[in-house]
């Protein structure tokens, strides 16, 4: 049987997951999760769109298919995992005192990543952020995934 990779995806590719469904690579099967801040994101720029990199890829879609592609988004599939919040929020703590200017939604990311022991994947707008600094110290594997 073979064995599983969790990996966290950001905003973006999460949208692209729902939307095209990101590539996979040979080899052990994924386990897909994202945060809720990265959910919520995600979510706001579908529904409320203002052409940036989360909404763009909805604008281009046709309205019916836009439509369907925001339901499908607003009602996550099972297999994405949110990781539970008993288990990130205190290690979230541990790592804002470490690192003073890092915002809510990247203590998350690093906080999830570290309970699922994952590999965090970041758009290359996210993999320019300060996130893969953190990611790095705190010994947490990233990857920057082209859409």
């Amino acid at each position: 049987m073979a064995s599983t990779r969790p990996v966290v995806l950001d905003d973006r590719l999460l949208i692209e997951e729902l939307l095209v469904g990101l590539p996979r690579g040979r080899g052990r099967r994924i386990e897909l999760h994202t945060t809720s801040y990265w959910y919520y994101r995600a979510c706001r720029a579908a529904a409320l769109g203002a052409g940036g990199h989360l909404s763009g890829p909805f604008e281009r879609l046709a309205p019916a298919d836009q439509r369907a592609a925001i339901g499908t988004l607003l009602e996550l599939r099972d297999d994405i995992g949110l990781p539970d919040p008993r288990a990130t929020v205190p290690l979230m703590v541990q790592l804002a005192a470490r690192y003073e200017r890092l915002n809510l939604l990247n203590l998350e990311a690093a906080a999830a990543a570290r309970v699922l022991s994952a590999t965090v994947w970041l758009s290359e707008s996210g993999a320019a952020g300060v996130l893969p600094e953190v990611l790095d110290a705190e010994g947490v594997r990233w990857s920057s995934i082209a859409v």
